[in-house]
């Protein structure tokens, strides 16, 4: 196989033409999605209250540096309303072809400092990372706007799934990543469960933190990729109920699957710039989702 440099121009000058290729797509599950639809709204007045008194200031936790030097850069990659949606691609330095590919969600704050310092982070680790924008390059700073533009996709998700599906295409097929997953937080770690819907057989791996789920098996049933769901026990927006209920419905469907529920946490533990953050935590639920990329990403020596 081809282990040539990868060109990073070469890539962002493929992204328009895969982009393209991308409409009309429909997910053909439109009851089980009104169901979705609606647990989300429900949702939405937890998670403000769980995020009430949050800033979006780093702290320490936010300031580890990747394992490895890593390149990055900014890069639209979908339109919405006629403008250009922005991304964020990392990827290490040294890379080369091929290499396995996350797309990575952020939380309900949109594509922010702390969520490009994951992807240098998570690329530092050997993997190409394109953190997509739902938010089409609106950033909140408060919890009421965070909700608002939340609001706006949970009312219309179709344009959050056209803009995953361009960040597929462009990592699976412009960065001919052999392998591709997902990783998102909060408002992210349920996107990432519905990128392993979108991508019922595409998708190898999705990882979920503390990000909303269903026990509905009529929309759990199409999905083929391994899932890490990460979670807090004392979360209020995702309650243990809830994750203890997906758990089953996987179980019973027979689902690849790793369940992990840290006691004595809250929401967004793994967040450094919230006030939940739990170091501990957070860095144990690191380590499990390296190790759970590894085994389901790895292509063998990169």
């Amino acid at each position: 196989m081809n282990r040539g440099r990868i060109s990073l121009t070469g890539l962002i000058s493929m992204i328009w033409f895969w982009a393209s290729l991308l409409g009309g797509c429909d997910s053909g599950q439109s009851g089980a999605a009104d169901t979705a639809t609606a647990a989300a709204l429900a949702n939405a007045d937890a998670m403000f209250n769980e995020h009430a008194d949050d800033t979006t200031e780093p702290s320490a936790g936010a300031e580890v540096r990747p394992a490895r030097p890593v390149i990055s850069q900014t890069m639209a990659y979908t339109e919405y309303k006629n403008e250009l949606v922005y991304g964020f691609f990392s990827a290490p330095a040294d890379m080369f072809e091929p290499l396995p590919a996350v797309i990575m969600i952020h939380e309900w704050w949109g594509l922010n400092d702390n969520i490009r310092s994951m992807a240098n982070r998570l690329a530092g680790e050997g993997y190409i990372v394109f953190a997509v924008d739902l938010f089409h390059g609106e950033v909140a700073n408060t919890a009421g706007m965070a909700r608002a533009l939340m609001m706006e996709v949970i009312e219309d998700p179709e344009p959050a799934k056209e803009n995953i599906r361009a960040a597929f295409a462009f990592v699976s097929i412009s960065a001919s990543a052999p392998r591709v997953g997902s990783i998102g937080w909060c408002f992210g770690g349920g996107w990432s469960l519905n990128t392993a819907q979108l991508f019922p057989e595409g998708l190898d791996a999705a990882v979920i933190y503390y990000g909303q789920v269903t026990a509905d098996e009529d929309l759990l049933r199409p999905i083929g990729a391994p899932i890490l769901g990460l979670f807090g026990a004392e979360d209020r927006s995702i309650k243990v109920e809830s994750v203890e209920a997906f758990r089953d419905a996987l179980q019973r469907l027979r689902k690849n699957h790793d369940i992990h529920v840290y006691p004595g946490v809250g929401h967004a533990f793994a967040n450094p710039t919230g006030r939940n953050y739990e170091a501990d935590s957070a860095e144990d639920a690191w380590r499990r989702t390296l190790e759970f990329l590894d085994l389901h990403l790895s292509i063998g020596d990169t």
